[in-house]
This record gives structure tokens, C-alpha cells and sequence, in this order.
């Protein structure tokens, strides 16, 4: 009736472990897979099994979690039905899709779009094909693969192939959701060559845009972000998908497409009735690293507009140069 899937973590040398979700780098939601006639006895049950084994951690921290979703709800009551008061860490809307509240029709970006597709068109024939037989899902997702490695994420080393294990775990996963018709990877080519690629992954009538990738030799044209843009389109005329997830919590370009917001919540929880020691000092380095980040952001931004003011001055100086 439920699965839920946590990991065992240190949170800093010396200190308690805890618990955390999502429990893979790679996942972008924390919440529990729960039937929904049971959602109430199922998180009950977790947190009881938690409670009652000695092995485990009693604080659980919850990064990325459905605050609108019924899992979250069945959470907030069985805390409180103990005495447990959970801690929110953070509060932010993700972008989401449905035909209600679907893409942005108008603005800055959607001129921009435009304006993109046709410079693209105008460099040779532009289609869009989604690949979700298992042998052409398996290629594709090849395609992205070399692709997002090629990229940023190559150089950084945070691309799915810079780590075997990790590259061997998602090829056996789009493997196994293929085989459910659970995924798929969609591609944007340009003369039949892919210049962006989008795994999707479908659960009920819900999609989620996974992982994005595109070739920076055509980054001027925005190609990930075209590829999203038509795909929401499609998405949302077939009749069993109602809804898209974009599943980037931290914002992104998805922001920019979408009119629609779901909540995000950080929670740090303990499953006994009151806030233990391992709590408390859980809280206070959540609650640090965090501030570090955000001062850690504000400088980066800080520094990248000084060097943007520096690069858009130089021209000016050159041009008043006899």
C-alpha cells in the first residue's frame, strides 16, 4: 500500500545521522508512493516503523516534498496526532502545467520563443519525435546522454555518464519504465540531427520533464527551451495526461514557460513526541547551510552582474576610441 524510499546520511562530522529524502541525487521529489484510499494508515505506519526500530535515525529530513499533495496533508496529521511538530525549512512554488494554468502566452519570453523557432527554421527542417518503443527509447536516451555529457555538466563533472554507476542505474531504470510505458525521450532535430533532448517519465495522468539536455553549439537558438515549450503543447492535447511536473524545485527555465505553480516544501520531522537532541543540532546545521547558500548565490549574482556591467561597457569605450 506504500513505498517510500530514505537514505541514512551524516549531516556533519561527529553528528547523529538522520534520514533523507529524496534518497538519490537524481530524484526530484520526495514524496511517498502511497494508495490514496490508505495515505493516512500508510504514513502512520512509517513513521511506527521508524519509531520502533532502534537501528534507525528518529529525524528525518524532507527535501522537495508535494506540499499540496495528499502525502504531505497525511504527514502534518499523524506528526500532530503524536505530539510532532515538523519544522519547514523552506517554501517555494515549482513550475507545473495543466490546461488550466498551462504556458505563458504572452511576454518577453514567448516573443523571444518565436522569434528563436524561426531562426531555427530558417537553418533546415525542424521536428520534434518522442521515442517511446523500448529499442528507439533505449537510443535516444543514448543521444541524451553523449549530449548533457558534452555540455556543462560534462565539464563540471555532475553529467549521468562522469559516473558509471550512476550512468549503469538510469539506463536500467529508463529501461525498466520503457518496458511499462512509463517513459520517454523526446528530441528536437534540426535536418534529423537532435540539438535538444527531454526525458519524460509518465506516472497516471501525470508527466514529469526529468532531465533536460541540448547541444551548446546551438545554445543561441534556445533549443531546450523550444523542445519544452512544443512538447507542453502535445502533452496537454493527449487525452490521458492532465498534468506536467517539472520537477525543478530550485526554479530554472521552466519559469519562464509556465503560468503554474505547485508548492515545495523542506521539512526536518522526528518521529517522537518531542524535538530530541539529534533535532535540534539537525536544525541548526540545516538552518546554517542554507544561509550559507543563500549568501553563497547573492555573490555569485553579484559577481556575474559585475562582470556583465564590465562586458557591456568595454564596447562603448572601444566605439569612443578614435
Amino acid at each position: 500500500m506504500g513505498l517510500w524510499a530514505l537514505q541514512e546520511k551524516a549531516v556533519a562530522p561527529l553528528l547523529p545521522a538522520i534520514l533523507a529524502a529524496p534518497a538519490y541525487d537524481f530524484a526530484f521529489l520526495s514524496c511517498p508512493v502511497v494508495d490514496p484510499a490508505y495515505a493516512e494508515d500508510v504514513i502512520v505506519a512509517f513513521f511506527d516503523a521508524i519509531r520502533a526500530d532502534p537501528g534507525l535515525p528518529n529525524v528525518i529530513r524532507i527535501n522537495y516534498l508535494d506540499g499540496e499533495g495528499e502525502a504531505y496533508a497525511a504527514m502534518a496529521r499523524a506528526l500532530a496526532a503524536v505530539g510532532g511538530q515538523p519544522l519547514t525549512l523552506s517554501e517555494r512554488g515549482r513550475p507545473f502545467a495543466c490546461r488550466e494554468s498551462g504556458q505563458k502566452l504572452s511576454g518577453s519570453t514567448r516573443k523571444k520563443l518565436r522569434q528563436d523557432w524561426n531562426r531555427l527554421c530558417a537553418q533546415g527542417t525542424v521536428d520534434i519525435v518522442d521515442a517511446q518503443a523500448p529499442t528507439a527509447l533505449r537510443d535516444a536516451f543514448e543521444v541524451f546522454l553523449a549530449m548533457e555529457a558534452k555540455g556543462w555538466k560534462g565539464k563540471r563533472g555532475t553529467s549521468l555518464l562522469s559516473c558509471e554507476q550512476d550512468a549503469a542505474f538510469v539506463r536500467q531504470l529508463l529501461a525498466n519504465l520503457g518496458g511499462q510505458k512509463a517513459a520517454s525521450v523526446a528530441m528536437l532535430r534540426l535536418d534529423g540531427q537532435p540539438i535538444a533532448a527531454q526525458v519524460l517519465l509518465y506516472c497516471g495522468r501525470r508527466a514529469y520533464t526529468w532531465k533536460t539536455a541540448f547541444d551548446e553549439d546551438y545554445g543561441r537558438y534556445s533549443p531546450g527551451a523550444l523542445l519544452v515549450d512544443r512538447l507542453t503543447e502535445q502533452l496537454l492535447a493527449r487525452a490521458d495526461i492532465d498534468t506536467i511536473d517539472s520537477c525543478s524545485p530550485e526554479g530554472g527555465f521552466m519559469t519562464q514557460l509556465w503560468a503554474g505553480r505547485r508548492t515545495t516544501i523542506d521539512l526536518l520531522v522526528t518521529v517522537e513526541p518531542r524535538r530530541s537532541p539529534s533535532f535540534v543540532l539537525a536544525a541548526m546545521v540545516e538552518r546554517g547551510y542554507r544561509q550559507l547558500k543563500r549568501q553563497h548565490d547573492s555573490l555569485r549574482a553579484l559577481s556575474w552582474g559585475t562582470l556583465a556591467g564590465r562586458a557591456t561597457s568595454r564596447p562603448k569605450a572601444a566605439a569612443a576610441t578614435p
